[in-house]
């Protein structure tokens, strides 16, 4: 399983990553989950604009196995989707962490911190194995 140490991830398994002066965050599902689902074949994604709060659905992601909501790792409002994954869901397969899902201004950086780290979310997979 991949991780990246400058995310932050959610129980629901969404990672979320500050980028450049915490303005702005990046997310998207991680490669736990989406090795979980399978191959991707369907992404639907929130308007630009949209707010949310955290722990709200904001899509799905839909394999050849199941149909999966994905949630706000922190409430914030979206400025941007990957247009790309319309097309190429499948390109969250091969990169969990490239294949971003959205951008979004976070209405509260402070829930950043409380995300499990990757050496929690690690720990965290290895228990829901058992």
């Amino acid at each position: 399983m991949k991780t990246d140490p400058n995310a932050r991830y959610a129980k629901s398994h969404e990672w979320v990553r500050l980028e450049a002066a915490h303005d702005e965050a990046v997310a998207g599902i991680s490669d736990h989950a989406q090795s979980q689902l399978s191959d991707l074949v369907y992404v639907e994604l929130p308007s630009v604009g949209k707010t949310f709060k955290q722990g709200e659905t904001f899509g799905v992601v839909e394999s050849v196995k199941a149909a999966s909501d994905v949630y706000m790792p922190m409430a914030g409002t979206i400025t941007a989707v990957n247009e790309a994954l319309q097309d190429e869901p499948g390109l969250i397969n091969q990169d969990a962490f490239a294949a971003w899902l959205i951008k979004f201004k976070p209405s509260d950086p402070a829930q950043f911190e409380a995300l499990m780290d990757m050496a929690a979310y690690d720990t965290f997979v290895a228990s829901e194995a058992h």
